[in-house]
């Protein structure tokens, strides 16, 4: 394990792919990948506070995403409502602070009302559990402008301080599990100056000893941000 601390990512973001593909090779329903999809990441934020990250951002559920057949989507909402409901108490015990990225006012009224339940009771916590819902970055990019030509002249200063990740630390490293080399529309201005890493493994797979394999690469690159 590299002990290089001035390389150690304290924001970590991740795209969580190959739920269906989990299921189909086991030939079973889509939602099953998805449940299981769940249950990694019950399993990554347990062990996250261990590996020194403050912020852990997951992508899991983009504005494209409603295109999905109805039924998909349906389970999906049913799993956010359950894993609301399950792990708050051990969001708040472990000191968690939940930050919705995304449009998450315009999912269905239960949900909104859970998210803000959970957002007001772990307002406290140390560490940052971020949770894209409802995210497109580019849709994000262009509100963002728009509200800093408002505010006044649009600078990059200026457009950051109205991104959904305004709050959060700058991002160090990006995820994408399933072996897909893509962004699809998630952090776009955030990922300028982090380091990528795409994992050949479908994210029901994906376990801690993973995340940590990916850190320890991570520690070892040189980060220039443009210099030499």
């Amino acid at each position: 394990m590299s002990d290089n601390s001035e390389n150690h990512a304290k924001h970590v973001a991740i795209i969580m792919d190959g739920n269906g593909r989990w299921a189909k090779r086991r030939h079973l329903p889509r939602a099953m990948g998805h449940r299981q999809g769940v249950e990694a990441v019950r399993k990554l934020v347990r062990s996250v506070e261990s590996m020194g990250i403050d912020c852990l951002t997951l992508y899991a559920f983009s504005s494209e995403n409603w295109k999905r057949p109805e039924e998909e989507v349906g389970d999906l909402m049913n799993l956010l409502r359950k894993f609301i409901k399950s792990d708050l108490p051990e969001f708040i015990a472990n000191d968690v602070r939940l930050k919705i990225v995304g449009d998450y006012k315009s999912l269905a009224p239960d949900i909104v009302a859970q998210l803000e339940d959970a957002l007001e009771k772990t307002s406290g916590g140390s560490r940052i559990l971020a949770v894209a819902l409802n995210y497109g970055s580019q849709q994000e990019i262009v509100q963002a402008a728009a509200k800093a030509a408002v505010q006044g002249e649009v600078t990059e200063e200026s457009l950051a301080a109205n991104l959904y990740t305004a709050d959060l630390p700058p991002l160090d490293l990006l995820i994408r599990t399933s072996g897909e080399v893509r962004l699809s529309n998630f952090l776009l201005w955030q990922c300028a100056y982090a380091e990528m890493a795409f994992v050949d493994v479908l994210w029901p797979d994906f376990t801690p000893e993973h995340l940590q394999q990916v850190l320890d690469d991570f520690a070892d690159r040189e980060r220039r941000f443009g210099g030499r």
